[in-house]
């Protein structure tokens, strides 16, 4: 396993999973746009074995939404054309092309077989293939702006792990003895949330220990939050500590094969409109099958005969059993039919990162399968006045590789997605990729001042390779943005891309400028932190821009689209940052992971950072003396640093000595102090024990070179102190075991001992004064910098060696390596299926966007959770509207004064803002920076109204308007307004 590659992916599913999807073997059956997608995200998954089945000659539709196809692929199979780039997305995955027939041999071969944009016979007889072998079997199918999912994993299959959440545990205040046994959790109002019937464990209890070795048992929850439990009567008396963890069940799912679900459709739906359109979509599938069974064909693009076609064929079809008798929306049916001929890239991306999920949950057990169906549609990226819909003449083939879009949206869609130039946000990340693919595929850009512009100042890195498809393993450690921007170029020669390897933020606005946005029609984002899109949201209403951003956490997922004076802006959250724990809490008692996690990382700040920076800092000036006040600021980080060193390390067993020392200090010495002070059978003066609570009781630790966590830390430590002094580290155990060895057989008083104890008397301070004047004699140390990326550079290992000790200390269970790193690196896990649905999504949003002003109601946010089956699409809000007299503003509006020739004053400015708004300015300010108020004395204020507007700013500022900058902003507060009133701003056009 190569847990580089997958890192994020390996948070979503979990190492057990991911070793059954490496030997899964999947047959898939069709390389249209929807198979092509399915293939894709398999491939970066890194299923064991894809063997592919199309023997269909590429046309011109396929390149629509078929990425791994082009114009030099016309002719050949669209099986033989894939292979060989999908053998680059990951050279770990056996990737064949099957050209003979589908036999039954052959499907007993595989785990998994998938069916994509196939005939109803053949999804019959595969079906029927499948069921009896004993074989799981996936049908998907995408017509038009339509598209559907079956799944029948057998009468028998079980989930293994159903849901993505970790299973919910807490910390444990009381146990009372009794029948039932009542549980007390602590944590308040915050502590975790238990449901009847939850199967739990116990660990780590003292004093009722019969709990620690418990087979699961069943709880009830009191409306306390407390958990009833079994009879405790006979248990010891519950002393401290311990843990009650909920322990998962697996579940069992029944399907019906698809000859019988076909008749009696069970779906995934949220209301009873819902389950209606799904029946319908199902009876137009049928009916549209039927046609093409008919005729040999799909209905001609927008042909008003072969639509009414479909709609009787529907009509005549047999009722579905166990569905209420209703009569069908022909309206929709028709709709439907009409622009049935259309392959389009977004509902190939949504649908085959769908497929590719239920695929992994075959395989691995890993979630809850779809419940057989699941039917998706986005007509409403059609225009709502009929008027506006495509003609037939409008919607024939061109022989161009849009002809799969040309088919729904018409020739003149097509030439407004030419023209458009779009900005792609961290571009190319996993989203950014997808979008990049969607641009290409869909046309935007592609000729004169249309384009996209990709802005990520991020190097490619191996981990990205599992969801980025557009890098292969030779692009690792070049700009994402080139590399991307060169990758795109490849999959659409016409495509006009621009590179970027600065971000869009405040420091860059002089690259993002006016004359930019001035060319740009929207903005894709797809950001990692909150604050940089309520940048990237600020920017685009201030230059009146649709923005389209979207994001993944696991198999979770957002789309969403706000588009000026139509939907509200975006109005995250400001920060995803938690409050800091205690810090008495973290050095003395620490009761959670968190907390010994948090521990940990402060002392690798405090050890290899900050003490050498502010050693640094003292060699510099030289002026400061410990023995004055100025001084003892930097006694605990020097007391770190030099440990049981009396001179600066000359050599790397120096370095082990101190390494091994502050073991020493950590986890035994400080531990002891500790319990001296607060020994663990201290009463409290209200009769309770001190160590009991949310307190738990340490206990010191022995040094064993031969505990692999106590080893790990003395190697990280002793290599990340060489570092800090510039000194040669060294990766070898073996020697370092040796030394280890050698130190630990010297006479015990010999063991490394720490100089300086945490109070400092004169004597100490005048014997810690000339052990810092001597290291000031040797060169500045090179302070370490926390890095995530590299496991090689003993940064992790220290972090995950002194969190797991930590935890040892205090009783704590602890957690894997993995978790701890995805914390302390902040990793988001990912998938490339969840990845691959947003973008799906957001391309279906840029249609709309694109083809011109529409109502609110057309528009959707999009929420997904694939591992649960959820998939939520809502109009968006519409913008708030504010008044304030006779005036009327949105979010997205602003009042607009031009300079004037000559430029006009201040007091021309509030002037005409008093006659043309009736507005009396109370106070004016930009950039925070106070230009007027009326409070001032009559004095002060002349003097700023005399001022031409720019030389105001300049003069209170201290900056001129930098060149090119076409509009100044400024805040208003006016006279009469409520306090909770936000004027619309005011944009000074120059």
């Amino acid at each position: 396993m190569d847990e580089e590659l997958y890192s994020r992916q390996l948070y979503v599913l979990g190492l057990p999973a991911m070793q059954r999807i490496r030997e899964a073997k999947v047959l898939l059956c069709g390389l249209q746009g929807l198979g092509a997608e399915v293939a894709k995200n398999l491939v970066l998954m890194g299923v064991g074995s894809l063997t592919l089945h199309d023997p269909h000659p590429t046309c011109w539709a396929d390149l629509a939404a078929q990425f791994f196809l082009s114009e030099e692929s016309l002719g050949r199979s669209r099986a033989e054309a894939s292979q060989p780039q999908l053998a680059q997305l990951n050279e770990a995955v056996q990737i064949s092309v099957h050209r003979g027939d589908i036999t039954e041999d052959l499907v007993r071969g595989f785990q998994v077989v998938v069916l994509t944009d196939s005939k109803l016979e053949d999804q019959l007889n595969m079906g029927a293939l499948c069921h009896k072998n004993r074989v799981y079997f996936l049908m998907a199918e995408t017509r038009g702006l339509v598209g559907r999912l079956f799944c029948d994993f057998g009468e028998d299959f079980t989930v293994v792990d159903p849901t993505e959440v970790e299973p919910t545990s807490a910390a444990i205040q009381d146990i009372s003895q009794g029948s039932p046994g009542i549980v007390t959790l602590r944590g308040g109002s915050k502590r975790p949330s238990f449901y009847d019937g939850d199967l739990v464990m116990f660990s780590d209890i003292e004093g009722m220990v019969e709990l620690n070795s418990h087979s699961p048992q069943p709880v009830r929850v009191q409306k306390d939050g407390s958990l009833e439990i079994g009879d405790t009567t006979t248990f010891s008396r519950y002393l401290r500590g311990g843990v009650v963890t909920e322990v998962k069940r697996p579940k069992t799912v029944k399907h019906k094969p698809l000859d019988i679900a076909l008749l009696q459709p069970c779906m995934v739906v949220q209301n009873t409109q819902e389950i209606q359109r799904a029946h319908c979509l199902h009876q137009t599938f049928h009916a549209l099958h039927k046609f093409q069974q008919l005729h040999g064909r799909l209905p001609k693009p927008w042909d008003p005969d072969d639509a009414e076609t479909v709609v009787w064929l529907a009509q005549d079809l047999e009722p579905l059993k166990g569905a209420k008798e209703e009569s069908l929306d022909e309206a929709l049916l028709r709709t439907i039919a009409l622009s049935s001929a259309g392959s389009l890239s977004p509902m190939a991306a949504i649908l085959g990162g769908v497929a590719a999920q239920e695929v992994l949950k075959a395989v691995s057990g890993k979630f809850m399968p779809l419940d057989q169906w699941l039917y998706f549609d986005a007509l409403e990226c059609l225009p709502e006045d009929e008027t506006l819909l495509p003609s037939p003449e409008d919607c024939h083939p061109r022989n161009c590789r849009y002809d799969g879009q040309i088919a729904v949206f018409g020739t003149g869609f097509q030439e407004k997605l030419s023209y458009k130039h779009y900005l792609l946000q961290v571009g190319a990340g996993a989203i950014g990729c997808e979008m990049l693919k969607g641009f290409a595929l869909v046309g935007l850009g592609v000729r004169d001042n249309g384009g996209v512009t990709i802005a990520d100042m991020d190097h490619v890195e191996r981990s990205n390779l599992s969801r980025q498809f557009l890098f292969r393993p030779k692009d690792t450690g070049r700009p994402k943005a080139e590399v991307a921007a060169e990758a795109a170029h490849r999959l659409n020669p016409d495509l006009q891309v621009t590179s970027h390897t600065c971000p869009l933020d405040p420091t860059t606005e002089d690259i993002y400028d006016d004359d930019f946005f001035s060319r740009v029609d929207g903005v894709v984002a797809a950001l990692d932190s909150f604050q940089a899109r309520h940048y990237v949201a600020a920017r685009c209403t201030h230059y009146l821009k649709p923005l389209l951003e979207a994001g993944t956490q696991g198999t979770r997922g957002s789309a969403s689209v706000f588009v000026p004076y139509v939907t509200e802006v975006y109005k995250g959250p400001t920060s995803a940052e938690e409050a800091p724990y205690p810090v008495c809490t973290l050095r003395h008692f620490p009761s959670t992971v968190e907390h010994s996690l948090q521990w940990a990382q402060d002392e690798f700040e405090g050890l290899f950072r900050l003490s050498a920076e502010t050693i640094n800092d003292y060699q510099q000036t030289c002026t400061s003396s410990l023995l004055g006040t100025d001084g003892t600021g930097i006694l605990a980080l020097l007391q770190q640093v030099m440990g049981v060193l009396r001179t600066r390390p000359q050599t790397w067993q120096d370095c082990v000595v101190w390494a091994l020392g502050h073991w020493q200090l950590c986890f035994r010495d400080n531990i002891v102090e500790l319990l001296r002070k607060f020994p663990s059978d201290k009463v409290l003066e209200d009769g309770t024990l001190f160590w009991s609570g949310s307190k738990k009781c340490p206990h010191p630790l022995q040094f064993d070179p031969n505990q692999d966590t106590h080893f790990l830390y003395v190697l990280a430590a002793a290599n990340l102190y060489a570092r800090m002094h510039g000194l040669p580290g060294s990766q070898s155990q073996t020697a370092l075991r040796e030394l280890l060895t050698l130190t630990l057989l010297q006479e015990p008083d010999s063991m490394p001992q720490n100089l300086f104890s945490a109070e400092f008397g004169q004597e100490q301070l005048k014997e810690l004064q000339e052990t810092l004047d001597d290291w000031n004699k040797g060169p500045p140390l090179k302070p370490v910098l926390f890095g995530k990326d590299d496991s090689s550079n003993f940064h992790e290992d220290f972090v995950v060696a002194a969190t797991d000790l930590r935890c040892q200390n205090y009783g704590i269970l602890p957690v894997n390596r993995a978790r701890i790193k995805q914390t302390i690196g902040r990793i988001i896990p990912a998938i490339a299926t969840s990845t691959a649905v947003v973008a799906g999504l957001l391309g279906l949003e840029l249609y709309k966007v694109v083809s011109g002003p529409r109502p609110l109601g057309t528009f959707r946010h999009s929420y997904l959770h694939l591992a649960e089956n959820h998939f939520i699409r809502s109009a968006p809000s519409a913008p708030a509207m504010q008044s304030f007299h006779h005036l009327e503003w949105t979010c997205w509006h602003r009042l607009t004064v031009p300079a004037g020739q000559p430029e006009r004053t201040l007091e021309s400015l509030l002037a005409h803002l008093q006659e043309e708004h009736g507005l009396t300015v109370r106070m004016l300010l930009h950039d925070q920076a106070l230009l007027y108020s009326s409070g001032w004395p009559f004095e002060k204020q002349a003097q700023h109204l005399g001022l031409r507007v720019t030389e105001l700013v300049q003069q209170v500022t201290g900056q001129k308007p930098k060149p090119g900058l076409r509009v100044l902003v400024f805040e208003l507060s006016c006279e009469g307004e409520d306090d909770e009133m936000a004027f619309p701003p005011l944009h000074y056009e120059l």
